[in-house]
């Protein structure tokens, strides 16, 4: 290895700068993509002791403790080999992470490694066979993954070459990405559900109530709905007035005093709900109006709330009926109560107007929980609604933030939501993660850089 280091550098400081940057900081999950998909030269093996190897079977990968790739097989000289692959950058990392003391290792067929710096051996002494990878890779797929990795200081690793990826790797790419994101949500939704006692309603809404409360108040709406058995909720419902006491009480908005008598009618209201239901709310987060629009007021908020469960009182079964965007636009077709027409606060009047939950907020309802609670639901029961789900939010309008702010720079400007999802779900949990080799846009720039 060093005397290639040295006769590279004789001739090409560049090379031999790339050739050491990839001895240092290769990493095993990029000898574990090497192997997985055989992006090496197969035709061509042989073992460090010299034998014809080939690779039939590279085993299923085994993310959790244990070999690397479980029951693989490989044909070494006449001999087929049937067992488990470990993987490292040299064979002396063997001995660093103790698997010669480790009984799970005995069953290892092959030691895969891209620098062979000693033998190694099984507990009964026996030699395991090594295969070194270094002198069967191509110099294309070290200059991808050295330029891939060497980049500092940029947004994402591969925002020079990503303006040049083809749409079709991109469009199915986000399609996957999206349904990850979904699945990650629904790991939220099914936690709730246990704490719930499978009451999908109180389910529901708890993560409305913590979508009402946007960034700014989002904490705070969702302790204030924790607060709150949802049989309260359900019990309230027909009574928009006692519902509406109900939420702004337990939110910590009924406490002061106000010349206004619908501050008193709600007051005196939550008085006697909270007596009658036991009702506390110690521990829920004070709510915030600062850097707050007039319309994403709490008092806005929480109003349009309880009116959309005064509305609509088994929401949850109309969610999961609805089959497009326009069912689920008409039930959350609602207003705050007419007190809110005039008023943004208890005390101060404003200009009249109709306060209605906007199409743009319901927008960003579906993407957050409607769509990830039908997804978890129809999952939950066995059933598949994949393509409606995809109808649904390829309808909605992308959202604006930095991260769709960023891919739009790189001549990527997401269409539709599902777009603007993908895109977070790419950039939080594969870019700023280095997880490039787990990417379909990081395995295209790999085996085929575009420059």
């Amino acid at each position: 290895m060093f005397r290639n280091i040295h006769n590279l550098k004789k001739r090409n400081k560049i090379e031999y700068k790339k050739l050491e940057f990839i001895h240092l900081k290769m990493q095993e999950d990029f000898l574990h993509y090497l192997w997985l998909h055989k992006k090496f030269d197969v035709l061509h093996l042989k073992t460090t002791q010299h034998e014809r190897l080939e690779v039939v079977n590279v085993g299923t990968h085994n993310h959790n403790a244990g070999p690397d790739f479980f029951n693989g097989q490989v044909r070494i000289g006449e001999q087929l080999w049937a067992g488990n692959i470990e993987i490292h950058i040299k064979s002396s990392d063997w001995f660093v992470h103790g698997h010669e003391q480790d009984a799970a290792y005995d069953n290892v067929i092959l030691h895969v490694v891209y620098d062979h710096d000693t033998e190694i051996f099984r507990s009964d002494n026996t030699t395991i066979p090594t295969l070194e990878l270094k002198g069967f890779l191509s110099s294309e797929m070290l200059n991808s993954y050295h330029k891939l990795f060497s980049t500092p200081n940029t947004w994402i690793n591969c925002e020079q070459d990503l303006p040049d990826i083809d749409e079709f790797t991109i469009k199915n790419w986000q399609e996957r990405l999206y349904f990850e994101r979904l699945e990650r949500k629904s790991k939220t939704i099914e936690d709730l559900l246990k704490a719930s006692k499978n009451d999908w309603e109180a389910v529901l809404f708890k993560l409305l109530a913590k979508n009402f409360g946007l960034k700014v108040n989002g904490l705070a709406f969702e302790s204030m709905s924790n607060s709150i058995d949802f049989s309260v909720v359900r019990k309230t419902s027909a009574n928009v007035v006692q519902l509406e006491a109900l939420l702004f009480g337990q939110a910590g908005l009924l406490e002061n005093e106000s010349s206004t008598s619908f501050y008193d009618t709600l007051q005196k209201e939550y008085k006697f709900l909270r007596q009658k239901f036991q009702l506390e709310n110690e521990g829920v987060v004070n709510v915030q109006f600062f850097r707050l629009r007039p319309p994403n007021f709490p008092t806005i908020r929480l109003s349009q709330l309880a009116n959309i469960y005064h509305k609509e009182q088994q929401l949850f079964s109309k969610v999961i009926s609805a089959e497009n965007l326009e069912d689920i636009y008409a039930l959350f077709e609602v207003s705050t109560s007419p007190f809110w027409n005039t008023h943004y606060t208890f005390d101060k009047e404003s200009k009249p107007t109709t306060k209605k939950v906007t199409k743009t907020f319901v927008d960003l309802l579906l993407i957050n929980t409607i769509l990830p609670i039908k997804f978890c639901f129809a999952k939950q029961n066995g059933e598949a609604n994949d393509e409606a789900i995809l109808d649904i939010i390829m309808a909605i309008a992308p959202e604006k933030n930095s991260i769709v702010d960023g891919f739009s720079k790189l001549k990527h400007k997401p269409k539709s939501a599902l777009e603007s999802q993908a895109f977070i779900q790419l950039k939080t949990e594969y870019c700023d993660k280095n997880k490039c080799l787990q990417c379909a846009i990081g395995n295209v720039l790999l085996t085929n850089s575009p420059h």
